[in-house]
């Protein structure tokens, strides 16, 4: 699903109301005279608007409400072909955990790559001779598989480094697939991210999920905000810790003084502390007044952020995010983006500049 950048349609919004501003247009008999202040918003810009024509601008949003809701219709669609291929990309991704796990072994034939065939011509009969024989002396110590493979990736990309804590990595090296499954046709549309772990020491888990509830339709309050399918809530599991593993809380110790008798006694206290796992267990919106917490909203914000992450880019692309082709790729998109809200914000300038040079006499 194409990503479209919000902060270049802001930067060009801006920059559209910034050039109007203070302008009057003055029209010719019949014709519509709007002052400046009412584009800051559409309803105020709507409320001078003639009887007639705002009947008629009534009658364009009854159209552009059967368009959402046709558009809905498409972004449910989506969803059905995405979970159709899902099961045709599975096989490859069964492949691809039996090479990293080293359950399976490729043959000569399935590791030719075309980097290897420059490589070879650029060798020379000695230096060839020579990998060889050292290919041979150090079969005996060959790893298995790809080790740290998935480590590897969360310590490359950026929103998972940032999660990511020392005390995280001994686990996550015991991670051999991330997998995405779809609901079904008859439920509700969601996908579940399945962390799957070898048998480990910190729990007895041998799979993690996440599960992300969406819609795709136009909510009745405020349906011309609808874009496409939407992260709406999501849930995690129960991770059964083993004694003294749980790395999403830390021990400390605290001296008590008895108020009568001025005895001190220590006692051991649980405190939360960052850690990549506390991912399965996302913080609820939930406020008695009905008032959004900004920072709970961030934070929810970014956890739905991080759950497509993983399902529309990490476990399709995974081998490019160990390698790191994929993050040369993500870069390169993010700094044409950025380019772009330059150029805009520059132009802006000028226009600034021009509107407020007063040259010297």
């Amino acid at each position: 699903m194409a990503v479209v950048s919000c902060l270049t349609h802001f930067i060009q919004w801006k920059g559209i109301v910034k050039k109007m501003a203070g302008r009057k247009e003055s029209k010719g008999k019949g014709e519509l005279i709007i002052a400046a202040d009412k584009l800051e918003g559409f309803p105020l810009a709507e409320s001078a608007l003639p009887k007639a024509v705002k009947r008629r601008v009534h009658a364009l949003k009854r159209l552009q409400l059967q368009y959402a809701h046709t558009e809905a219709k498409f972004y449910q669609e989506v969803h059905e072909l995405e979970r159709k291929y899902a099961a045709l990309y599975q096989p490859l991704f069964d492949k691809r955990r039996s090479v990293v796990t080293g359950a399976a072994e490729p043959t000569d034939e399935e590791c030719e790559w075309q980097s290897d065939r420059e490589e070879d011509e650029d060798l020379t009969e000695g230096l060839k001779k020579k990998a060889v024989l050292e290919e041979k002396s150090d079969a005996g110590e060959a790893p298995k598989g790809i080790p740290e493979f998935w480590l590897t990736i969360f310590r490359t990309v950026p929103m998972l480094s940032e999660m990511l804590q020392e005390h995280d990595e001994p686990i996550l090296k015991h991670l051999q697939d991330i997998t995405v499954k779809f609901s079904e046709p008859a439920q509700p549309m969601s996908f579940i991210l399945e962390f799957h772990f070898e048998p480990n020491s910190f729990f007895s888990n041998t799979v993690l999920t996440k599960l992300y509830k969406m819609k795709a339709e136009p909510d009745d309050t405020d349906p011309f905000s609808f874009e496409g399918t939407e992260i709406v809530d999501c849930e995690g599991c129960t991770i059964s810790w083993s004694k003294g593993k749980d790395v999403t809380v830390k021990a400390i110790k605290k001296k008590q003084k008895h108020k009568g008798r001025g005895t001190v006694r220590t006692i051991t206290k649980q405190i939360p502390q960052d850690s990549f796992f506390n991912f399965f267990n996302p913080i609820k919106e939930a406020s008695a007044d009905g008032e959004v917490d900004e920072d709970l909203d961030l934070t929810l914000t970014a956890d739905f952020e991080i759950g497509h992450l993983f399902r529309d880019r990490i476990v399709p692309r995974a081998v490019l995010y160990f390698t790191g082709e994929a993050l040369d790729e993500d870069m390169s998109i993010d700094e044409e983006e950025y380019e772009e809200g330059d150029e805009e914000l520059d132009e802006e300038g000028d226009d600034d500049d021009e509107e407020d040079f007063e040259p010297k006499a």
